[in-house]
C-alpha cells in the first residue's frame, strides 16, 4: 500500500463491535432489516449520521468532493489491501448491523456466487461493492461516505431516510435553482446527467472505471450500475425521482435490484471465514482489477 497523501485517519469508528451486534434472531426476516425506529439501539448514532448527510450534501459541496476524490491520489493499494482495511470500519449509517465492513464484503459475495456461479464478475462487485468508503480513512466523515444516496440539485422526496425534516438546515433548500420538484434538471434526463449526494457508491464506481480504463478490463455494465446505484433507496426501493429516469436506466435497474437482494439481506450475525475464501476471490481480482489501484 503506497500513501499519497499524508491524511490517514487511523480510527474512522470508534465504536465497540464485540457489544453492538443486533441478535442473529432478529434478522431471520426482511422486516429486520433497515429498522430506523426509535426503539432500535442503533438508531441514535444512525440518526445523527443522516441528519448531517442531508444538511451538509448541497450542490456545491458534492462537487468539491469530485475535485478532491477524483483526482486518484490518496492511496494506491490492491483491491484485497483496501479489502482489509474495512476490518477497522463500522458504517455508522447501518441500522441493522455493527459489524466491520470486510464481513459484509464477503457474505454478500458468497450468496451472489451461490445463486450466480457462473458470473463471477458480479460474485466481484458483491465483494468489492463498499470499499468506497476507504474514503473514511482519509479524513471524510461518514456521513460524506456512507449511507442511502439521493439526487442533489432539486428537492428531496418523500422515502428518504427521515424525510424533510432532516434537510432543514441544507441551503439548496433555500436556492431557486434547485428547490424545486426538477430543480437543475430536464425531465427523463437520465442517471449519468444527475449529481447524486457524495458518497461511497459514485467514488468506487469512479476508481473502477478509471483502473480498468487503464488496465485493459471491464465489467459489465449492470455491475456498475449496481456499484453505482446500490445504495440510492430512494429510486429502486422507494419509487421516487422516476422524472429523472431514462430507458437505460429502467434496464438496468433490474441489475440494481437484482444486487440489492443481495446487499441486504444477507447480513446476519454469522461470520464467514475470510481468509479461507480469499485465494477463490484473489482469482477474480487478478482477472478484472489486477495490480495496484488508485483511490
Amino acid at each position: 500500500m503506497r500513501i499519497l497523501q499524508n491524511t490517514m485517519n487511523e480510527s474512522p469508528s470508534l465504536l465497540d463491535v464485540s457489544e453492538l451486534v443486533r441478535p442473529e434472531q432478529k434478522l431471520q426476516g426482511q422486516e429486520a432489516f433497515r429498522d430506523y425506529s426509535e426503539e432500535n439501539p442503533l438508531q441514535q448514532r444512525v440518526k445523527k449520521t443522516y441528519y448531517e448527510m442531508h444538511s451538509n450534501q448541497t450542490v456545491d459541496f458534492v462537487k468539491s468532493k469530485h475535485a478532491k476524490w477524483l483526482g486518484f491520489n490518496h492511496v494506491e493499494c490492491t483491491i484485497m489491501e483496501a479489502l482489509d482495511k474495512l476490518n477497522d470500519l463500522v458504517d455508522e449509517s447501518d441500522p441493522d448491523l455493527d459489524l466491520p465492513n470486510i464481513v459484509h464484503a464477503f457474505q454478500t459475495a458468497e450468496r451472489i456466487r451461490a445463486d450466480y456461479p457462473e458470473d463471477d464478475w458480479f460474485q466481484l462487485v458483491g465483494l468489492i461493492h463498499d470499499l468506497g468508503k476507504i474514503m473514511a480513512f482519509y479524513d471524510e466523515p461518514q456521513w460524506a461516505v456512507v449511507g442511502d444516496t439521493f439526487p442533489t440539485g432539486c428537492m428531496p422526496q418523500a422515502s428518504i431516510v427521515y424525510g424533510m425534516d432532516s434537510f432543514g438546515t441544507n441551503k439548496d433548500l433555500k436556492d431557486p435553482r434547485y428547490n424545486t420538484k426538477l430543480g437543475m434538471y430536464s425531465e427523463n434526463c437520465g442517471l449519468d446527467n444527475v449529481l447524486m449526494s457524495w458518497g461511497h457508491d459514485e467514488y468506487l464506481y469512479q476508481v473502477v472505471k478509471n483502473h480498468t480504463k487503464k488496465v485493459g478490463t471491464s465489467i459489465p455494465e449492470g455491475g456498475l450500475y449496481a456499484i453505482r446505484f446500490h445504495s440510492f433507496y430512494p429510486w429502486h426501493t422507494g419509487g421516487d425521482y422516476e422524472y429523472l429516469i431514462n430507458d437505460h436506466d429502467k434496464k438496468m435497474k433490474e441489475w440494481v435490484l437484482r444486487f440489492q437482494k443481495y446487499d441486504l439481506y444477507t447480513k446476519s450475525a454469522s461470520i464467514p471465514d475470510v481468509e479461507a475464501l480469499k485465494p477463490y476471490y484473489q482469482t477474480l481480482i487478478d482477472k478484472y482489477l489486477p495490480g495496484l489501484v488508485a483511490f
